[in-house]
């Protein structure tokens, strides 16, 4: 029998998205083949306490009555005291006990404080492997607003945007009107960094323009002003690079908007109507090959490692990267997984992939 790997499976956190994150835990402890590893399950709480949870994926299923939270019992989880040793600890009522040696962390955590390279950083100062992008891929795809300016630096076609600060739109609401001339009409407000579509309006003329800035300020102390784009709205997958070979994309799927809506948190988690998936997407075989081509070289700008989702419009005058997320949805149903169904990766061998990836990086 092959050696078990231990592997911590990190959710909840204390972002916005921290349901989100619950549902994909869930996904993945139930996809977890436990002959090849100990799952040692740890919450994050709003409050940000690092808690032993239970390995029971049925206790984080996405519930639209009921979201999945980690709450606080009490119990915290202790990270390693220096490089010298991987081993975990737990406290629970002053008994300390170990959890024994860590092979790799899977960091399933959505926006601020995971999935911004914060997690990252106390992964890399502890010397544990870990899944997906580094401290700086993890912050650039995090932050739209650099996102953007490195894709364009790279020669890729990104949605035209202005940024705007809670100070800018204080001191000066004509100012910021004066900059938005020429992105047209209608407009998305979006948090510069958030994801699942939170905190995200669409705004059809200016009235509506300081209602959306508040709602993403709600999130974010910056915000993005974005055209929005006539295409369709089309994602692939990426996942990184083994030794000596360049990352591999996937097919595409597809998000079909009907009526006026677009494809926001309701969407995305809760089934919510006018709105379908479709993989693989119908494209000619030179319309994926060049999208690939993008997503790869746009994988590569802002080095992400293990895994990203790249979301795309295609448009009459081409391909227009709309985001990157370094650590996309990953329940069963999310997009990421479903595109690399369609090309051959099963659920399970996926989440075995992407731990392969992060111990080959070490």
């Amino acid at each position: 029998m092959t050696h078990k790997r231990v592997l911590v499976l990190l959710f909840g956190g204390r972002s916005s998205e921290h349901s989100i994150s619950c549902a994909t835990a869930g996904g993945v402890l139930g996809a977890l083949d436990r002959e090849r590893y100990d799952v040692i399950p740890v919450g994050i709480t709003r409050d940000g306490a690092f808690v032993l949870e239970r390995d029971d994926p049925a206790a984080f299923a996405l519930n639209p009555d009921a979201l999945p939270e980690v709450r606080d019992d009490g119990s915290r989880v202790r990270w390693p005291e220096s490089t010298r040793s991987r081993e975990l600890t737990v406290e629970r009522d002053g008994v300390v006990t170990s959890l024994g040696e860590v092979d790799v962390v899977f960091p399933i955590l959505h926006g601020l404080w995971g999935e911004d390279g914060t997690i990252q950083g106390l992964l890399e100062l502890a010397g544990i492997p870990y899944v997906g992008s580094g401290v700086l891929g993890s912050a650039l795809g995090m932050d739209k607003h650099f996102t953007k300016v490195v894709l364009q630096a790279a020669g890729i076609q990104v949605a035209p945007w202005i940024t705007v600060t809670r100070d800018d739109w204080e001191q000066s609401q004509d100012a910021v009107a004066d900059r938005l001339r020429g992105l047209g009409s209608p407009l998305f407000v979006k948090p510069a960094r958030a994801g699942s579509s939170v905190g995200v309006t669409k705004i059809t003329s200016a009235e509506g323009l300081s209602g959306a800035l508040d709602v993403a300020f709600a999130e974010d102390g910056k915000a993005l002003i974005e055209s929005a784009v006539v295409g369709r709205e089309v994602e692939i997958g990426v996942l990184g690079a083994r030794a000596g070979e360049r990352p591999r994309a996937s097919v595409a799927g597809e998000i079909v908007v009907s009526g006026e809506g677009f494809y926001d948190f309701d969407a995305k988690y809760l089934d919510a109507p006018g709105i379908d998936l479709v993989c693989p997407a119908d494209l000619t075989d030179e319309q994926l090959a060049e999208m690939q081509s993008i997503a790869v070289r746009a994988f590569e700008s802002i080095d992400c490692a293990g895994l990203a989702r790249v979301d795309f419009f295609l448009t009459d005058h081409g391909w227009v990267i709309n985001e990157i997320n370094t650590m996309p949805g990953f329940t069963p149903i999310s997009m990421f997984p479903k595109v690399w169904q369609a090309s051959g990766f099963s659920y399970p061998a996926l989440i075995d992939e992407l731990i392969e990836l992060a111990l080959e990086r070490g």
